[in-house]
């Protein structure tokens, strides 16, 4: 890809991740890496090697140390002088496919973002007087050996239960438990690379729905453009209002609850209106063992997370064309295609394809209406 102005690094290693040897390199066929907001990273990696007498690559690799499962994968790019991570994960399974073809033969590495780990035991585990952003804190810093740097933003009502009260308990391994306690308010928990290679954000909030867009993704546009491909869905059975009623446990009455229209930052122009029985879903709360607080968080939450992805747009950007890596679980600006369409989204996912010719990246964006909430864009 150097003649593209793209540089791709690959590091290694059953421990501590290095260069593999150039002819290894020299064998890569392709790499693909997905980020999502939902769920773990999760990478490919695919060697094609020759099978002669002078040439027996192929056995190498799969006694390769670097290459067996269970060890880390560090994939960088870089555009010019600027490096990027793009994963640090696990290999957790490796496919050998011999040929009878000359240079036919492929060895396919797949693996998970560091993530994996924290997936791997189940727990019967008691977090006594803690609330949930003290949990997840210390959850994350039992995987200091894989270089997480906690980010973990409170929830806006924070519940310290008392022993006496309620002790929260965990059934379940680390990472299904951070994402159950992320939901109760429309969180996420995830693990991205950090700005060097060994280093990983473990970000446990909510979407980043706030900030700077990317630069902006340019359709139909001549010379300017940087997409290739595009679509869009508009999914009018999506805004769904919760009611229902909850015992207080603090005062044992027993109260409504009814979700307001969403309260994350507005991307579109024409928001739904969650009040509107005409054009709204109604779902019920259950929940027991909870304050009013606490239950109108978890209502609130469920009709935030309705409106994340009434517009989705799905398309392929040309990396080259684009300059730089398109960040998953941020937002971009979105150009070309109209008022109902153009401005800003947030990035739900993004798959990148490499080759030795090519860098693609295949990208979801979603927002909760039709039309740009500001008359300009990030270019």
């Amino acid at each position: 890809m150097t003649s593209l102005g793209i540089r791709l690094t690959l590091l290694a290693g059953p421990t501590v991740p290095i260069p593999p040897l150039r002819e290894v390199m020299e064998s890569l066929g392709s790499v693909e890496i997905t980020h999502s907001d939902e769920g773990r990273s999760g990478f490919q990696i695919i060697f094609q090697v020759g099978q002669n007498k002078a040439n027996f690559l192929d056995y190498a690799l799969l006694k390769n140390p670097q290459f067996q499962t269970l060890a880390r994968v560090v994939v960088m790019v870089s555009f010019g002088t600027v490096l990027q991570v793009l994963i640090d994960g696990i290999i957790t399974n490796q496919q050998f496919s011999p040929s009878n073809e000359p240079s036919g033969s492929t060895l396919t590495l797949t693996g998970e973002d560091i993530s994996i780990m924290m997936d791997r035991e189940e727990r019967n585990t008691e977090h006594p007087a803690q609330s949930e952003a003290v949990i997840a804190l210390k959850i994350i810093g039992q995987y200091a050996q894989y270089g997480l740097i906690p980010v973990v933003i409170p929830p806006p009502t924070v519940d310290i239960p008392t022993p006496i009260e309620r002790i929260p308990t965990q059934q379940a391994t680390d990472l299904i438990y951070l994402q159950e306690l992320a939901r109760r308010y429309n969180y996420v928990f995830y693990i991205t690379p950090g700005l060097v290679p060994g280093s990983n954000f473990a970000y446990w909030g909510p979407l980043i729905r706030q900030g700077i867009p990317q630069k902006a993704l340019s359709y139909n546009l001549g010379a300017n453009s940087n997409v290739d491909t595009l679509n869009f869905q508009n999914d009018a059975l999506s805004p769904t209002s919760i009611i229902g009623q909850v015992q207080d446990r603090l005062t044992n009455q027993t109260l409504p609850v009814v979700s307001l229209s969403s309260l994350l930052p507005a991307l579109s122009a024409n928001p739904p209106d969650l009040s509107d029985l005409l054009t709204t879903g109604r779902e019920i709360l259950r929940a027991n063992g909870l304050n009013a607080i606490q239950a109108f968080a978890q209502a609130q939450a469920r009709a935030d997370a309705s409106t994340n992805a009434v517009v989705t747009a799905e398309g392929e950007l040309n990396t080259a064309r684009y300059g730089g890596i398109l960040r998953a679980r941020s937002l971009v600006d979105l150009r070309g295609v109209g008022l109902s369409y153009s401005g800003t989204y947030y990035v739900k996912q993004v798959t990148h394809k490499i080759t030795g010719d090519a860098y693609k990246q295949q990208f979801t964006l979603t927002r909760e209406g039709l039309g740009a909430a500001l008359p300009t864009v990030r270019v």
